[in-house]
Order: structure tokens, then C-alpha cells, then sequence
């Protein structure tokens, strides 16, 4: 392994807000303070005037290899993750074969670290194959070499209570967590958008609120009275904010994350039939929207995850019914929450750390992610100018996939440095190789 260089950042805004130097040597965070020497040898990097922060991490990432390369690999999906200032992700199970034993989980933890671009901590699936049946392998995928801490099914909800029951059972042995997909099957069966005004209009079969506020009702009661961990993935409308919000009252174990797109964008998106506005769950009304905000705001919502959901071309490019649903996210996530909630004075940077780094890292069990940016701590160091604007360019988009629904808009900051380990992966935007 190539020994991690000396580094000094001169004068950056340690989570926006006090100016100090960071030494980073030998992989850690050396020293902190003001007016810092520079070892010999040393490469000082002037960073005045941006903001300083843990390096980011995602809960929530489709990495798709094994099985789904031409759409993302490991190597790119995780390329696309530093450049958007990610040193962790965590890559959903929906894979080809299943990331259901393991063998799989292993494979995807050992392909994360050949790549070397960030952390890689593979979810494991709930049920084999995710076919909502029967329980996988969860001891065993907790207690393998890739120590697996998160499971989901994402891309389908555990919709049989007692599964789901038996789930939360299991994973409190060993302190995980099961994150829920939360979509009644039958109230979505051939749903296309969220269910309103929008879709009346369009002819579009729509996809209720309560089709996700039904499951994570339930969930919450079913993890208290087991007395599990239960997180809730993608978190779309304010109803679901209101049962979050009315569990954590009770004291029931339940985070819940929204992606960076519920936080923008509306189902007003869907009127143009762009099958990069097709996501799932949908986009919903500017009400929700609103709601959305105003959670993660008070704590209500724990975290920002992207679900970074890759596609090759050929499977956005059609009519909308027969679209894929998603959209990448990992290289515009925090330009989209500095967008929508620093510069609207809803979150300092501080709490963006919180939600971006820290909580993601802790409800995730990444011991060596979010931590301080204090002395001893790794060196998993995101550097990010919120000054400049950049307007979102398929030629550098380091994912193998494009359907982003921001290509050629304008978002407010740049990442300056993803330091991952103590190596420099970015560089002023540009993946640093070797």
C-alpha cells in the first residue's frame, strides 16, 4: 500500500466556521491549530476561505457490479463518489447474484478497496434474492470479513410484517439495522408518479402518499415492540415526516434519510415525460417538498443519502411507462443541499457534517468515518468551496451513467480536495490517479 503523503491545508474553515491549518500525516489528522509548521517534505495547500468538513458518507449507493457493469462498476461508481466528496458509501444489495451471503459481500468490500477511491461497506439483502420469502444470511454476512451492519432490500419494501418482525429480531443480536424500501406493492401496482393534481392531468397512474406512509407506520410500531434499530431509505412525503417525527417522540429506534432530489425537485419535473425525472419513490408536490426540508432542518430526518441509482443509456431512453426508475446523485448531492438548505439559511455547515458524515457514519457502525476533525482522527477530509458556481458537465461526470437530471444546470460550490485515508482522490474537481 502506497504510504499516505504529508499534507498541510493552510486556513480553511473547519465546518465553516473557525479558520485553523490541518496536518495530516501518516493517514491522520496530526494536528489541528493556527499557524501550523509544515513538516519537510510536506505539500501545503492553501484552502482560505472554504469550508472544511469529515469526508462525506453515503448510506445509500447502487453500485450495481456484480452483475449490472454496464451500468456502474465499483471502480466508477466510487470514482463518481470522491469527485462529490464521498470517502464512504454503502452499496445497496440489488446486484446480479444478490449481495444475499457472504461470499458476495465480500467480493464487493474486497472490489471497493482495489479500487481505493473511497470505503466500500456492502448492505446485505434482508430476504434471498429479495424476493421477500425467506431470510438471507445475516449472521453470516454481519460476521464476514466485510463486518455487513446495514441490510435492505432496497428496490422492493419487506412488505410481509412477520418477516419484516423476524428481521428486526435478528439483526438486534449484533447490533444492526434493517433499512426499509417503503412501498406497498399493492397500492403502487402499476403506478408511474406520485399520485396527485400532476398526474390526473398527464394520464399517468399515480402512486399514493400512503402507499409509503402505510409501511413505515408500521414499521416504526413493529421496531418498538421488538426494540430494533429500523432505518427508513428515502423518505418522500409529509405524512412520513409527521410518523417519524411522532416515533422519536415515543423514544422508538427509527433515522430516516431524503435524498438531495426530494429536497429540489417536484412532480411539476414529470411534465416534460424526461425519463430522468422517473424515480422511485416519485417525486412528489412542492407541499412535501417543503415538509421534507423542515425535517431534516429539526432533526426529524437524520440524514442526505443519494440513492445513486445508475442506468445505462438504452434504459432511460424510451417512453416514459417503459422508462427505469432513478437517477445518479453522488457527484451533485452536496451542491444540492448547500442549494436547498445552506444558502437558505435552514442548515449551518456544521450540521451538514452532521447529516452528511457523522449520523450516516454512526447509524452505518463506519468506525473510521465522521469523526472529528480533531488529532487521531483518520484523514477523511473533504475541502469544499461554496463560493463558485459549476454547471453540471457529462464530460467529466466520472459515473459510467448519465442520467442526472441536473446535466447542464448551475449549482452552487466546488469540491477542492476529497482526501480519502490521507490520500488525495480529488483535486479542484479532477480525480487525482495513482
Amino acid at each position: 500500500m502506497t504510504t499516505a503523503p504529508t499534507l498541510l491545508l493552510r486556513g480553511g474553515l473547519l465546518y465553516g466556521e473557525t479558520a485553523a491549518d490541518l496536518l495530516l500525516e501518516g493517514g491522520e489528522i496530526a494536528a489541528v491549530g493556527t499557524d501550523l509548521e509544515a513538516p519537510a517534505g510536506a505539500e501545503v495547500i492553501d484552502v482560505d476561505g472554504c469550508v472544511v468538513l469529515p469526508g462525506l458518507v453515503d448510506l445509500h449507493t447502487h453500485l450495481r457490479e456484480p452483475g449490472g457493469e454496464e451500468a456502474e462498476t465499483v471502480e466508477t461508481g466510487t470514482r463518481a463518489a470522491a469527485r462529490g466528496g464521498y470517502t464512504a458509501v454503502h452499496a445497496m444489495a440489488n446486484t446480479t447474484p444478490t449481495a444475499d451471503t457472504a461470499g458476495v459481500v465480500e467480493q464487493i468490500a474486497r472490489a471497493g478497496e482495489s479500487a481505493g477511491w473511497c470505503t466500500v461497506r456492502p448492505v446485505g439483502a434482508v430476504t434471498v434474492g429479495l424476493a421477500g420469502e425467506r431470510l438471507a444470511e445475516l449472521d453470516a454476512m454481519a460476521s464476514s470479513r466485510a463486518r455487513v451492519r446495514v441490510f435492505s432490500d432496497d428496490g422492493k419494501c419487506v412488505h410481509d410484517p412477520v418477516l419484516m418482525r423476524r428481521a428486526l429480531e435478528y439483526v438486534k443480536s449484533f447490533d444492526g439495522v434493517i433499512a426499509q424500501h417503503a412501498q406497498d406493492p399493492r397500492l403502487t401496482e402499476g403506478a408511474q408518479m406520485h399520485e396527485g393534481e400532476v398526474s390526473a392531468q398527464l394520464g399517468l397512474a399515480g402512486w399514493p402518499a400512503v402507499a409509503e406512509e402505510s409501511v413505515i407506520a408500521r414499521d416504526v410500531l413493529l421496531a418498538h415492540h421488538v426494540g430494533s434499530r429500523l432505518h427508513v431509505c428515502h423518505l418522500s412525503t409529509a405524512g412520513s415526516v409527521d410518523i417519524i417525527r411522532w416515533a422519536k417522540q415515543r423514544g422508538i429506534a427509527v433515522t430516516a434519510e431524503v435524498t438531495p432530489h426530494h429536497l429540489l425537485l417536484t412532480d411539476e419535473s414529470v411534465r416534460g415525460f424526461d425519463a430522468r425525472y422517473k424515480v422511485n419513490p416519485p417525486l412528489r408536490t412542492q407541499a412535501d417538498v417543503e415538509a421534507v426540508r423542515e425535517g431534516l432542518a429539526d432533526g426529524t430526518i437524520d440524514i442526505v443519502a443519494t440513492d445513486h441509482a445508475p442506468h445505462p443509456a438504452d434504459a432511460k431512453d424510451r417512453e416514459w411507462d417503459q422508462a427505469a426508475m432513478g437517477m445518479t446523485g453522488l457527484e451533485t448531492a452536496l451542491s444540492i443541499v448547500q442549494s436547498t438548505m445552506v444558502d437558505r439559511e435552514a442548515l449551518s455547515w456544521r450540521d451538514v457534517a452532521r447529516v452528511m458524515s457523522e449520523t450516516p457514519a454512526r447509524i452505518g457502525r463506519d468506525e473510521d468515518q465522521g469523526r472529528p476533525l480533531e488529532a487521531g482522527s483518520p484523514a477523511n477530509v473533504l475541502v469544499w468551496d461554496p463560493r463558485p458556481t459549476t454547471v453540471v458537465d457529462p464530460a467529466v461526470h466520472a459515473s459510467r451513467s448519465m442520467n442526472s437530471p441536473f446535466t447542464g444546470r448551475e449549482l452552487p460550490g466546488r469540491n477542492r480536495l476529497t482526501v480519502h485515508r490521507g490520500r488525495v482522490t480529488v483535486r479542484d474537481g479532477a480525480l487525482v490517479e495513482g
